[in-house]
Protein backbone atom coordinates (compact mmCIF):
# COMPACT_ATOMS: atom_id res chain seq x y z
CA UNK A 1 0.00 0.00 0.00
CA UNK A 2 1.39 3.40 -1.02
CA UNK A 3 1.44 5.97 1.76
CA UNK A 4 0.78 9.67 1.37
CA UNK A 5 0.70 13.03 3.12
CA UNK A 6 -1.32 16.06 2.09
CA UNK A 7 0.25 19.46 2.74
CA UNK A 8 -2.11 22.41 2.98
CA UNK A 9 -2.00 25.93 4.33
CA UNK A 10 -2.78 29.49 3.30
CA UNK A 11 -0.92 31.44 0.61
CA UNK A 12 2.67 32.22 1.55
CA UNK A 13 2.91 30.20 4.76
CA UNK A 14 5.99 28.29 3.58
CA UNK A 15 4.53 25.00 2.29
CA UNK A 16 7.03 24.42 -0.52
CA UNK A 17 10.04 25.25 1.64
CA UNK A 18 8.75 22.90 4.31
CA UNK A 19 8.14 20.17 1.77
CA UNK A 20 11.61 20.35 0.23
CA UNK A 21 13.33 20.50 3.61
CA UNK A 22 11.19 17.70 5.03
CA UNK A 23 11.90 15.26 2.22
CA UNK A 24 15.63 16.01 2.32
CA UNK A 25 15.72 15.62 6.09
CA UNK A 26 13.50 12.59 6.68
CA UNK A 27 12.91 10.72 3.42
CA UNK A 28 16.25 10.56 1.63
CA UNK A 29 16.05 6.75 1.75
CA UNK A 30 12.53 6.57 0.32
CA UNK A 31 11.21 6.73 -3.23
CA UNK A 32 9.11 9.88 -3.05
CA UNK A 33 6.71 11.38 -5.57
CA UNK A 34 5.45 14.95 -5.25
CA UNK A 35 2.23 16.32 -6.69
CA UNK A 36 2.13 20.10 -6.77
CA UNK A 37 -1.02 22.10 -7.31
CA UNK A 38 0.21 25.47 -8.52
CA UNK A 39 -2.67 27.93 -8.83
CA UNK A 40 -2.10 30.04 -11.92
CA UNK A 41 -0.44 29.83 -15.30
CA UNK A 42 3.22 29.52 -14.30
CA UNK A 43 4.30 26.63 -12.08
CA UNK A 44 7.18 28.13 -10.13
CA UNK A 45 6.88 25.70 -7.23
CA UNK A 46 7.02 22.73 -9.59
CA UNK A 47 10.33 23.96 -11.02
CA UNK A 48 11.79 24.20 -7.53
CA UNK A 49 10.69 20.73 -6.55
CA UNK A 50 12.00 19.06 -9.71
CA UNK A 51 15.51 19.61 -8.40
CA UNK A 52 14.78 17.74 -5.17
CA UNK A 53 12.31 14.92 -5.65
CA UNK A 54 11.83 11.79 -7.69
CA UNK A 55 8.92 13.09 -9.73
CA UNK A 56 6.62 16.07 -9.84
CA UNK A 57 3.18 16.14 -11.37
CA UNK A 58 2.29 19.81 -11.71
CA UNK A 59 -1.30 20.74 -12.43
CA UNK A 60 -1.77 24.39 -13.34
CA UNK A 61 -4.64 26.68 -14.32
CA UNK A 62 -6.98 25.54 -11.60
CA UNK A 63 -7.47 23.83 -8.29
CA UNK A 64 -6.96 20.06 -8.03
CA UNK A 65 -9.53 19.82 -5.27
CA UNK A 66 -12.39 20.91 -7.51
CA UNK A 67 -12.18 21.67 -11.26
CA UNK A 68 -9.33 19.27 -11.96
CA UNK A 69 -10.28 16.41 -9.63
CA UNK A 70 -10.46 13.93 -12.50
CA UNK A 71 -7.11 15.05 -13.91
CA UNK A 72 -5.61 14.78 -10.43
CA UNK A 73 -6.63 11.16 -10.01
CA UNK A 74 -5.47 10.15 -13.49
CA UNK A 75 -2.14 11.88 -12.85
CA UNK A 76 -1.67 10.02 -9.56
CA UNK A 77 -2.42 6.72 -11.30
CA UNK A 78 0.20 7.56 -13.96
CA UNK A 79 2.84 8.26 -11.31
CA UNK A 80 1.99 5.04 -9.50
CA UNK A 81 2.28 2.99 -12.67
CA UNK A 82 5.48 4.61 -13.94
CA UNK A 83 7.46 5.17 -10.75
CA UNK A 84 5.97 2.92 -8.05
CA UNK A 85 6.66 5.42 -5.25
CA UNK A 86 6.70 4.44 -1.59
CA UNK A 87 5.35 7.80 -0.43
CA UNK A 88 3.36 10.50 -2.22
CA UNK A 89 3.22 14.11 -1.04
CA UNK A 90 0.45 16.34 -2.35
CA UNK A 91 0.97 20.08 -1.91
CA UNK A 92 -2.34 21.84 -2.41
CA UNK A 93 -2.83 25.40 -3.54
CA UNK A 94 -3.03 27.97 -0.77
CA UNK A 95 -6.49 28.82 -2.11
CA UNK A 96 -7.92 25.29 -1.75
CA UNK A 97 -9.17 22.97 0.96
CA UNK A 98 -7.56 19.55 1.53
CA UNK A 99 -10.46 17.19 2.19
CA UNK A 100 -11.43 16.43 -1.46
CA UNK A 101 -7.81 15.40 -2.05
CA UNK A 102 -8.02 13.14 0.99
CA UNK A 103 -11.06 11.42 -0.53
CA UNK A 104 -9.46 11.10 -3.97
CA UNK A 105 -6.35 9.43 -2.56
CA UNK A 106 -8.46 7.03 -0.52
CA UNK A 107 -10.52 6.20 -3.61
CA UNK A 108 -7.29 5.22 -5.34
CA UNK A 109 -6.37 2.84 -2.52
CA UNK A 110 -3.63 5.12 -1.18
CA UNK A 111 -3.17 5.35 2.57
CA UNK A 112 -3.35 8.95 3.81
CA UNK A 113 -0.98 9.10 6.78
CA UNK A 114 -1.79 12.69 7.61
CA UNK A 115 -3.19 15.99 6.39
CA UNK A 116 -0.63 18.61 7.41
CA UNK A 117 -1.72 22.24 7.70
CA UNK A 118 1.12 24.73 7.81
CA UNK A 119 0.39 27.83 9.89
CA UNK A 120 2.51 30.98 9.59
CA UNK A 121 3.05 31.85 13.25
CA UNK A 122 4.54 35.22 12.33
CA UNK A 123 1.69 36.41 10.12
CA UNK A 124 -1.29 34.37 11.32
CA UNK A 125 -3.23 37.44 12.47
CA UNK A 126 -3.25 38.78 8.91
CA UNK A 127 -5.19 35.82 7.47
CA UNK A 128 -6.80 33.89 10.35
CA UNK A 129 -10.27 35.29 9.58
CA UNK A 130 -10.16 33.99 6.01
CA UNK A 131 -12.73 31.21 5.56
CA UNK A 132 -10.44 29.05 3.42
CA UNK A 133 -7.71 29.23 6.06
CA UNK A 134 -10.21 28.15 8.72
CA UNK A 135 -11.37 25.15 6.69
CA UNK A 136 -7.75 24.21 5.95
CA UNK A 137 -7.15 23.99 9.70
CA UNK A 138 -10.45 22.21 10.28
CA UNK A 139 -9.71 19.64 7.57
CA UNK A 140 -6.25 18.69 8.87
CA UNK A 141 -5.02 16.34 11.57
CA UNK A 142 -1.42 17.55 11.84
CA UNK A 143 -1.09 21.27 12.53
CA UNK A 144 2.42 22.67 12.12
CA UNK A 145 3.19 26.12 13.48
CA UNK A 146 5.90 27.37 11.14
CA UNK A 147 8.36 30.27 11.55
CA UNK A 148 8.36 29.85 15.32
CA UNK A 149 11.86 31.30 15.44
CA UNK A 150 10.40 34.66 14.37
CA UNK A 151 7.94 35.07 17.27
CA UNK A 152 8.17 35.30 21.06
CA UNK A 153 6.91 32.55 23.35
CA UNK A 154 3.86 34.63 24.26
CA UNK A 155 3.08 35.30 20.60
CA UNK A 156 3.43 31.60 19.82
CA UNK A 157 1.06 30.64 22.63
CA UNK A 158 -1.49 33.16 21.34
CA UNK A 159 -1.28 31.64 17.83
CA UNK A 160 -1.61 28.13 19.24
CA UNK A 161 -4.70 29.15 21.21
CA UNK A 162 -6.30 30.68 18.10
CA UNK A 163 -5.49 27.61 16.01
CA UNK A 164 -7.04 25.26 18.58
CA UNK A 165 -10.22 27.36 18.71
CA UNK A 166 -10.50 27.33 14.92
CA UNK A 167 -9.79 23.60 14.76
CA UNK A 168 -12.49 22.79 17.30
CA UNK A 169 -15.05 24.99 15.53
CA UNK A 170 -14.27 23.94 11.96
CA UNK A 171 -13.22 20.34 12.59
CA UNK A 172 -14.52 18.48 9.56
CA UNK A 173 -17.41 16.07 10.11
CA UNK A 174 -19.25 13.40 8.19
CA UNK A 175 -22.33 15.14 6.78
CA UNK A 176 -24.44 11.98 7.16
CA UNK A 177 -23.50 10.90 10.68
CA UNK A 178 -22.27 14.18 12.17
CA UNK A 179 -19.22 12.38 13.54
CA UNK A 180 -15.70 13.81 13.27
CA UNK A 181 -13.63 12.59 10.32
CA UNK A 182 -10.46 12.81 12.41
CA UNK A 183 -10.96 11.73 16.01
CA UNK A 184 -7.82 13.51 17.14
CA UNK A 185 -5.04 15.77 15.93
CA UNK A 186 -1.57 16.88 16.93
CA UNK A 187 0.18 20.25 16.97
CA UNK A 188 3.85 20.51 16.06
CA UNK A 189 6.30 23.34 15.53
CA UNK A 190 8.80 24.12 12.79
CA UNK A 191 11.69 26.51 12.31
CA UNK A 192 12.96 27.47 8.87
CA UNK A 193 10.71 24.84 7.34
CA UNK A 194 12.15 21.88 9.26
CA UNK A 195 9.41 19.64 10.68
CA UNK A 196 10.22 17.38 13.60
CA UNK A 197 10.63 13.72 12.73
CA UNK A 198 7.88 12.61 15.12
CA UNK A 199 5.29 13.94 12.65
CA UNK A 200 6.21 11.00 10.44
CA UNK A 201 6.67 8.28 13.06
CA UNK A 202 5.02 5.02 12.10
CA UNK A 203 5.31 5.35 8.32
CA UNK A 204 6.00 1.65 7.80
CA UNK A 205 6.10 -0.44 4.67
CA UNK A 206 4.46 -3.85 4.93
CA UNK A 207 7.80 -5.67 4.94
CA UNK A 208 8.96 -3.48 7.84
CA UNK A 209 5.90 -4.52 9.84
CA UNK A 210 6.58 -8.15 8.97
CA UNK A 211 10.13 -7.71 10.27
CA UNK A 212 8.79 -6.46 13.58
CA UNK A 213 6.47 -9.45 13.81
CA UNK A 214 9.38 -11.90 13.93
CA UNK A 215 10.65 -12.86 17.35
CA UNK A 216 14.01 -11.33 18.09
CA UNK A 217 15.65 -9.17 20.72
CA UNK A 218 15.18 -5.49 20.16
CA UNK A 219 14.63 -2.27 22.01
CA UNK A 220 11.09 -1.12 22.56
CA UNK A 221 11.14 2.13 20.64
CA UNK A 222 10.52 5.49 22.26
CA UNK A 223 11.29 8.61 20.24
CA UNK A 224 11.96 12.07 21.57
CA UNK A 225 9.14 14.37 22.66
CA UNK A 226 7.17 11.46 24.15
CA UNK A 227 6.27 9.98 20.74
CA UNK A 228 6.13 6.24 21.43
CA UNK A 229 5.70 3.11 19.34
CA UNK A 230 4.49 0.02 21.19
CA UNK A 231 4.44 -3.42 19.61
CA UNK A 232 1.61 -5.78 20.60
CA UNK A 233 1.10 -9.37 19.50
CA UNK A 234 -2.36 -10.89 19.04
CA UNK A 235 -3.48 -14.38 20.00
CA UNK A 236 -4.74 -16.84 17.42
CA UNK A 237 -8.42 -17.58 16.79
CA UNK A 238 -9.64 -13.99 16.81
CA UNK A 239 -12.31 -12.51 14.55
CA UNK A 240 -12.18 -9.37 12.46
CA UNK A 241 -14.72 -7.82 14.83
CA UNK A 242 -12.13 -8.13 17.63
CA UNK A 243 -9.69 -6.00 15.66
CA UNK A 244 -12.42 -3.49 14.87
CA UNK A 245 -13.32 -3.30 18.56
CA UNK A 246 -9.72 -2.40 19.47
CA UNK A 247 -9.58 0.39 16.89
CA UNK A 248 -12.90 1.80 18.11
CA UNK A 249 -11.61 1.82 21.70
CA UNK A 250 -8.40 3.75 21.06
CA UNK A 251 -7.73 6.66 23.41
CA UNK A 252 -6.89 10.09 22.01
CA UNK A 253 -3.19 9.61 22.73
CA UNK A 254 -2.93 6.86 20.08
CA UNK A 255 -3.32 8.34 16.62
CA UNK A 256 -1.71 5.71 14.38
CA UNK A 257 -1.92 1.92 14.29
CA UNK A 258 -0.14 -0.37 11.84
CA UNK A 259 -0.22 -4.13 11.74
CA UNK A 260 -0.74 -7.45 10.05
CA UNK A 261 -3.42 -9.64 11.63
CA UNK A 262 -4.71 -13.14 10.93
CA UNK A 263 -8.40 -13.67 11.69
CA UNK A 264 -10.58 -16.77 11.53
CA UNK A 265 -13.27 -15.17 9.38
CA UNK A 266 -11.11 -13.55 6.66
CA UNK A 267 -9.28 -15.92 4.25
CA UNK A 268 -6.00 -13.98 4.12
CA UNK A 269 -4.10 -11.98 6.74
CA UNK A 270 -5.08 -8.30 6.88
CA UNK A 271 -2.77 -5.30 6.70
CA UNK A 272 -4.14 -2.65 9.08
CA UNK A 273 -3.60 1.05 8.59
CA UNK A 274 -5.25 3.42 11.07
CA UNK A 275 -4.53 7.14 11.20
CA UNK A 276 -6.38 9.78 13.23
CA UNK A 277 -9.69 7.93 13.28
CA UNK A 278 -9.64 6.58 9.72
CA UNK A 279 -8.84 2.95 9.02
CA UNK A 280 -8.16 0.92 5.89
CA UNK A 281 -7.46 -2.75 5.29
CA UNK A 282 -5.69 -4.78 2.64
CA UNK A 283 -5.40 -8.57 2.36
CA UNK A 284 -1.89 -10.04 2.31
CA UNK A 285 -1.18 -13.51 0.97
CA UNK A 286 1.56 -15.86 2.15
CA UNK A 287 2.05 -14.25 5.55
CA UNK A 288 3.24 -16.75 8.16
CA UNK A 289 4.46 -14.57 11.03
CA UNK A 290 2.58 -13.69 14.21
CA UNK A 291 -0.29 -11.23 14.22
CA UNK A 292 1.00 -7.83 15.26
CA UNK A 293 -0.28 -4.32 15.91
CA UNK A 294 1.97 -1.29 16.36
CA UNK A 295 0.48 1.59 18.33
CA UNK A 296 1.93 5.08 17.76
CA UNK A 297 1.15 8.17 19.79
CA UNK A 298 2.13 10.50 22.62
CA UNK A 299 3.08 8.95 25.98
CA UNK A 300 0.99 5.85 25.28
CA UNK A 301 2.54 3.25 27.62
CA UNK A 302 -0.27 3.34 30.17
CA UNK A 303 -2.98 3.48 27.51
CA UNK A 304 -1.59 0.45 25.69
CA UNK A 305 -1.43 -1.45 28.98
CA UNK A 306 -5.09 -0.62 29.57
CA UNK A 307 -6.00 -1.86 26.09
CA UNK A 308 -4.21 -5.15 26.80
CA UNK A 309 -6.17 -5.49 30.04
CA UNK A 310 -9.45 -4.79 28.26
CA UNK A 311 -8.78 -7.16 25.35
CA UNK A 312 -7.23 -10.41 26.53
CA UNK A 313 -6.12 -11.36 23.02
CA UNK A 314 -3.55 -8.52 23.05
CA UNK A 315 -0.11 -9.41 24.42
CA UNK A 316 2.68 -6.97 25.16
CA UNK A 317 6.05 -8.65 24.47
CA UNK A 318 8.94 -8.11 26.82
CA UNK A 319 11.97 -6.64 25.12
CA UNK A 320 15.40 -7.18 26.52
CA UNK A 321 18.06 -4.52 26.21
CA UNK A 322 20.48 -5.22 23.38
CA UNK A 323 23.71 -3.52 22.43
Amino acid sequence: MIQSFILTGFLGVGKTTMLTNTVKEHFSDKKVAIIVNEFGDIGVDGNILKNVHSEVLEISEGCICCQLAQEFESGVIEIMNKYNPEIIFVETSGASEPFPIFLSLQNLGISVEGVICVVDAKNFDSYKENSTAKYQIGGSNILVLNKTDLVTEDELEAVKKDVIEIKEKYNIKNTLTGKKIFNNYVINQAQQGIVHKEVFEGVYKVDEIIGLAKEYERLDHTAQDSITQKVVYLKDDIAFSDVDAVLKSLPKSIYRVKGVVKTKDVPNPIVINYAFGNDSYEELENYTERSIMIFIGESIDDDVNLLCEKFDFLNLPRFRMTK
